[in-house]
């Protein structure tokens, strides 16, 4: 099933776009690439940049940003606040069900990646969600 066209049915609230931003000091970012031309590589460059630490999630690399790299959110073994999505839709699903069991407090979805069963997943137990809107542009545009 391709979620890529699907519209986020419910989002976060300016609020609590906000709180995100300013609670969470940990960010793992799931599908972060070491490659510079990689958006995933320059909106997480720009957090660290920010001040916040960044986990790398990808299986592919063994490092990215200068942080090892783990295969998944489950072989991370320290708290993360905010679970930051690079995922096609369709993956999403498994990393909400990750997020989740880590701990974490909330998740981003990236600009294009939505999935409403997942945001519902994820909210019932108690994380904050954010879906189709980019990271980097929303604390840019906050000026936290």
């Amino acid at each position: 099933m391709d979620f890529r066209c699907e519209v986020p049915a419910q989002n976060a609230t300016e609020a609590e776009v906000d709180e995100i931003l300013r609670d969470s000091r940990v960010i793992a970012v799931v599908g972060l690439s070491p490659r510079p031309e990689r958006d995933s590589f320059h909106v997480s460059l720009y957090m660290k940049n920010q001040g916040y630490r960044i986990i790398p999630i990808n299986p592919n690399y063994p490092s990215a940003l200068g942080e090892r790299s783990y295969a998944s959110l489950r072989d991370i073994g320290e708290p993360v606040d905010l679970v930051n999505v690079f995922r096609r839709s369709e993956a999403v699903s498994e990393v909400v069900e990750d997020a989740i069991a880590i701990g974490a407090k909330a998740v981003w979805m990236q600009e294009g990646v939505v999935h409403n069963a997942a945001a519902d997943r994820a909210r019932r137990a108690g994380l904050r969600v954010v879906m189709n809107q980019c990271l980097l542009k929303e604390h840019r545009r906050r000026h936290i």
